[in-house]
């Protein structure tokens, strides 16, 4: 076999590649002769091919252990049909093979690497690789020209990553560091290789080299920062990185790198970030990065600027990362103000002790944080009656915090009679406080109360685009805050903003996030409740709460049941003033049997006339009963079918007509009826078989359904828009024994959990 070359010439005129540039031609120089020239180099052109970064693979190994000179002569030799198969690494220092025998008994450092060139074959098409070391040459023979190609780039790349790493760990003049920091990203730009590792390489040398070296000047920082910008354009900074941004949002926020540079990067992270959890250094970077543009004069109207960037000009964030990515952010940096707070709990006293005022204060240790407990009266004549020669003011101080507690011995009495056991109060028991008998004040620092204010504008910020209004909510409906900053009046009043906003917005899935997001739990329903500690007002957002909830399908027992037990005083106070959503609610409360003690009942009733809409609408209950007496005496039909294409208003017609507390069998299939029927048949007191199919009855139905029907045996569900969360409302319905719910919208999950259910009980 013959080898020819581009160009003559006898003598080897390659140059050393350590005295080349770190970036230089991906393509070896073409080839000189030497000798008889058996094989030629093939010149890599940019043909738009893209290659996976190789770690590992199997390829066949030649070694000859032969001066250059000799080279012609070997290759044409028979000695190259020894070929070994090699499964080979790429290291991070070395290739190495998993069988270290034979040709790669020694691993090949990469500094030990001269050169790395293509060669193809004439006679026979062999696909091969030549690595030029000291004393010899490695030849890497591939299956097919791609295989060869990705292991030449996967070398290449692998073997100046190497040098980089050994050159830029001991830098002896920055603005030679600088260069070759460019140099570097210009190789990682322009590499074909398509890997994650190909620009996070370069982004950890660097990262590596700024965390060794910390007596860099500010113009050092900011041109080190240009120089990878391009790398950073799609890819996330490694930690060490984001600890340098933050370093310099700090120092220089009002640097022009800010804004051109670290822009860009914070707006992929927010739209890409899948878990701030596994990079908590991402969403420090982010916070800082949001605070330094609040340092700029324009201030937070900068910042909105940058929110309503993420959430773009449309109606609709086309990113649903970015919402949730900001509230982790927000919520980070509003825990951080608190932090100093949140630290010293382990010195306070339990909250159990404090609640039930045996601690004394000289018992108690230095620097208490905010953990105590009062529970206000609910009624507005308990609260009346309270007098100062009752009142045992506890001071409870820290270096910044002071609150004064009430202690009433009757209400210490009752509530430990009422917990009998030795766990801690819930979140919101630890905050009520009575806001006649205690004052809280909660002083930050001056960074810190800067931090608070920008954060919580930026919940507000977020809380009036529509789109994000239900994930914000549902985000939020936990209270994922710390008892200081939900104790601290400056947020709460802030917070108050947000508060309202769901309490306005007419979707169900936004308004229902007040309340607590399981049973047993308290929510910002009750937070900004009369009696909260987050109530600055005379319960106009409680009432605007109250109205929302009550306007959607939360008009049932249980929730007025639970405003009789904790918010009665604060609901008749407001229907005193005219309220008329509390008016209808004391309303509701008569007409459902809700409050059982005379007394109790003609107090509501005395408020009620008190007004003149509370009187208006006492006669209109009253005329109600009486048609509720007229309906429910005994007579009329047992068995009752409404023609088809009947509404609500010929279903409340038949039956205001008559007579029907005999009732036992209705049928309302193929009508029109929706939910709203149900307040017409939650006053059919023997009705014991349902027919609803086919109709627009839904989830909302159901639910006031299964607080009065409950001997209901019999309901044909079929055809009708019913969910899982209508399902599970009829759990409480314990006389039921036949139930069709075919053709709803329940899960397919939920379905099959039914007919396994239905096959254990057969």
């Amino acid at each position: 076999m013959d080898r020819t070359g581009g160009s003559g010439g006898g003598s080897d005129r390659r140059q050393p590649e350590e005295s080349k540039p770190l970036l230089g031609e991906m393509s070896a120089p073409e080839g000189n002769k030497m000798g008889a020239a058996p094989c030629r180099r093939a010149l890599l052109h940019c043909n738009g091919m893209r290659y996976k970064l190789l770690q590992e693979g199997d390829i066949q190994v030649c070694v000859i252990r032969h001066p250059r000179t000799f080279l012609s002569k070997i290759l044409t030799s028979k000695f190259l049909r020894r070929w070994e198969p090699h499964h080979l690494t790429l290291a991070d220092n070395s290739v190495a093979s998993a069988t270290p025998t034979g040709y790669m008994e020694n691993s090949i450092s990469y500094s030990a690497i001269e050169d790395v060139q293509l060669l193809s074959w004439e006679n026979a098409p062999k696909y091969c690789l030549q690595l030029t070391i000291p004393g010899g040459t490695v030849l890497l023979q591939a299956a097919n020209s791609y295989l060869r190609d990705q292991w030449f780039h996967s070398l290449q790349w692998k073997k100046k990553i190497y040098k980089y790493k050994k050159v830029l760990s001991n830098p002896s003049r920055w603005e030679v560091v600088l260069k070759e920091i460019r140099t570097l990203v210009d190789m990682a730009l322009t590499s074909p290789l398509q890997d994650d590792s190909i620009h996070q390489a370069p982004l950890e040398i660097v990262s590596k080299l700024l965390s060794e070296n910390n007596n860099l000047t500010t113009q050092d920082h900011e041109s080190i920062i240009v120089a990878i910008a391009p790398l950073l354009e799609n890819n996330h900074p490694p930690p060490d990185l984001c600890e340098f941004f933050c370093k310099h949002c700090r120092e220089r926020p009002r640097s022009m790198v800010v804004i051109e540079v670290f822009t860009p990067v914070v707006q992929r992270i927010l739209k890409h970030n899948m878990d701030f959890g596994k990079c908590p250094r991402l969403r420090l970077f982010t916070q800082e990065y949001i605070l330094s543009l609040n340092e700029l004069n324009a201030g937070m109207e900068v910042v909105k600027k940058f929110i309503h960037s993420m959430h773009g000009p449309t109606g609709q964030c086309p990113h649903p990362r970015v919402l949730p990515n900001l509230v982790a952010v927000c919520l980070a940096a509003i825990y951080s103000c608190y932090e100093e707070f949140i630290n010293s709990r382990d010195n306070s006293p339990s909250l159990k002790e404090i609640r039930n005022g045996c601690q004394q204060q000289c018992d108690r240790k230095p620097n208490l944080p905010l953990r105590l407990l009062h529970t206000s009266p609910d009624l507005v004549s308990q609260e009346a009656t309270l007098t100062e020669s009752r009142l045992k003011p506890v001071i409870v101080t820290s270096n910044e915090i002071h609150v004064e507690v009430e202690r009433n011995n009757t209400a210490n009495q009752k509530m430990t009679a009422g917990v009998g056991n030795d766990s801690e109060p819930n979140l919101i028991d630890c905050l009520m406080v009575s806001p006649t008998c205690s004052t809280i004040s909660i002083e930050l620092s001056a960074q810190a109360d800067r931090i608070l204010g920008c954060y919580v504008e930026i919940l507000k910020m977020l809380s009036d685009y529509d789109d994000w209004r239900p994930a914000l909510a549902s985000l939020l409906q936990p209270i994922p805050f710390p008892k200081e900053a939900l104790a601290h009046e400056k947020f709460t009043k802030e917070l108050k903003y947000v508060i309202q906003r769901f309490a306005e917005d007419p979707r169900q899935e936004v308004h229902s996030c007040l309340l607590s997001v399981r049973a047993g739990k308290d929510g910002w329903f009750q937070l900004y409740s009369p009696g909260g500690v987050a109530c600055d007002d005379d319960g106009e957002l409680f009432a605007s709460m109250v109205h929302i909830l009550m306007g959607s399908c939360y008009k049932t027992k249980k929730f007025l049941l639970s405003l009789a037990e904790n918010k009665l005083g604060p609901c008749m106070l407001l229907a005193l003033r005219g309220n008329q959503t509390m008016v209808e609610i004391l309303c509701l409360m008569l007409e459902y049997n809700i409050i059982d003690n005379n007394d109790t009942q003609l107090q509501i009733i005395s408020t009620l006339e008190s007004t003149d809409v509370g009187k208006r609408m006492y006669e209109q209950l009253c005329e109600r009963q009486r048609e509720l007496k007229e309906l429910q005496r005994k007579g009329g039909p047992t068995r009752l079918t409404l023609p088809s294409k009947s509404t609500d208003a010929d279903l409340a017609r038949l039956l205001s007509s008559g007579s029907f507390g005999n009732l036992e069998n209705l049928s309302l299939a193929f009508t029109n009826v929706t939910s709203a029927c149900a307040e017409h048949l939650i006053k059919l007191p023997s009705l014991k078989q349902l027919n609803l199919w086919s109709t627009q009855f839904g989830d909302a139905g159901l639910r006031l359904l299964s607080e009065h029907l409950t001997m209901l045996q019999v309901l044909n569900l079929c055809e009708t828009p019913v969910t899982d969360a209508g399902l599970l409302a009829l759990s409480s319905m314990k006389s039921l024994c036949s139930l069709n719910m075919n053709s709803t919208k329940l899960s397919a999950d939920t379905y099959e959990d039914l007919k396994v259910f239905v096959n254990c009980i057969l």
